[in-house]
């Protein structure tokens, strides 16, 4: 199956040179280009797309709010692409709010390619969180940018037993699938049913949207439990 790449920077030259690397895959194919995010929400309404490469500055429209439309169905109905957020790191503060959002996960746009294609590969399959350990350490550094510094209500954490709870930090903490497995002593079958779980009763997409849940209620904080 051919995973259909939308490309969306107003940088012409960064563009050229992701199209040139995902040309070369034989499993991927560029169908559409945009320079701001209200062109990419615009394209999306007549082309089909499975992954959508994000910048976050941009002109008219940012990332960030171009990734929330699209995720939310405005561009794309049911069947929405998921959006993976490239950020610079230094300057794009708005990645984290690019989570919160809707994206799949994000990457630093001096990825190594190998490292970039893997990313589109797991985002298309349904992983939310292409790399856990960067995931962890640019939370960190954008917590600081949520809205209030008080610890966000959210009583449904209270449905979740106390092992959930347990793999819900442990998620927020960084971990895979796997290392939670051998952290607790598991299957990663386990863990995994566990994530299920823990997504289905707090009404959340998927697992980057729990990440971010459990800094915003506090039961993870930055640099630490």
């Amino acid at each position: 199956m051919t995973i259909r790449v939308m490309l969306v920077d107003d940088q012409a030259l960064l563009r050229t040179g992701f199209k040139m690397v995902l040309a070369a895959q034989p499993d991927m194919e560029v169908v559409a280009e945009a320079g701001d995010g209200l062109e990419a929400v615009e394209a999306l309404r007549s082309t089909a797309v499975d992954v959508v490469l994000m910048d976050v500055r941009m002109p008219r429209l940012d990332g960030v709010e171009a990734t929330r439309r699209i995720c939310q169905g405005g561009a794309g109905g049911p069947g929405a692409p998921k959006v993976l957020i490239l950020t610079t790191f230094d300057l794009d503060e708005y990645a984290f709010s690019g989570l919160k959002a809707g994206a799949a996960g994000f990457m630093l746009k001096d990825v190594p390619p190998d490292e970039l294609l893997t990313a589109i590969r797991a985002v298309h399959s349904g992983d939310a969180v292409v790399a856990p350990s960067t995931t962890r350490r640019l939370l960190d550094r954008f917590v600081s940018l949520l809205p209030t510094a008080d610890p966000a209500p959210h009583p449904e954490l209270g449905l979740l037993t106390e092992r959930e709870r347990e793999v819900l930090m442990l998620i927020a903490q960084g971990l895979s699938n796997g290392e939670i497995a051998a952290r607790l002593v598991v299957s990663e079958a386990t863990v995994k049913t566990h994530v299920g779980r823990i997504l289905g009763k707090l009404g959340l997409r998927d697992r980057v949207q729990a990440v971010v849940l459990a800094y915003e209620t506090g039961l993870v904080r930055a640099g630490g439990r």
